[in-house]
């Protein structure tokens, strides 16, 4: 059985007090047979913290600029669950996508399934179920409960292969990308 998730986020008031800002379950928001739990995020840039000086949450774009970060809860269903329900249009469930989570479509490889590249370096763990992390050569590491994971803005897929849902856990931050 799934877990619930809920967020605690907290705050100083103009004088310094330490106070709870936030306190409440995350309802997930259904993408591509995905479920995505925004939790938080920062804009680009070095982000600030002070006594009245806690910006907002930025959850979009789905992945950072240089320096931004986002704090994500994903739940893979198992990829025999993944096909588009009923057939669905390919572009409209594409654009429902981008209405549910600005800036994550973009990033997918149309002719490659799951196949994707980000200018971030995301940390994840799994904390739930079983989910294989793929590279652009077919290397493969199966990623169990406990698994932590650093994704340093590399070609890669993730694939359920089991037959219940995968719990990951993700902070990413988001990098410039170099040549050479």
């Amino acid at each position: 059985m799934a877990f619930e998730v809920s967020k605690v986020v907290t705050d100083r008031t103009a004088d310094g007090k330490s106070v709870f800002a936030e306190e409440k379950s995350v309802e997930p928001a259904p993408v591509l047979g995905l479920d995505i739990f925004n939790i938080w995020g920062t804009a680009d840039g070095a982000p600030s913290v002070g006594a009245g000086d806690n910006p907002a949450t930025v959850p979009f774009p789905f992945f950072p600029g240089p320096g931004g970060s986002r704090f994500i809860v994903v739940r893979f269903p198992p990829d025999s669950a993944a096909a588009e329900p009923g057939g669905a249009d390919p572009e409209e469930a594409a654009a429902e996508a981008e209405r549910i989570q600005p800036g994550l479509i973009g990033v997918f490889e149309p002719d490659t399934p799951g196949m994707h590249t980000t200018d971030s370096v995301d940390y994840g763990v799994c904390v739930e179920g079983e989910v294989y992390l793929e590279l652009d050569d077919g290397a493969e590491a199966h990623v169990t409960p406990g698994t932590c994971v650093v994704q340093r803005g590399t070609r890669h897929a993730w694939r359920n292969r089991s037959d219940a849902p995968c719990t990951m856990v993700f902070v990413l931050v988001g990098a410039r990308r170099t040549t050479g």
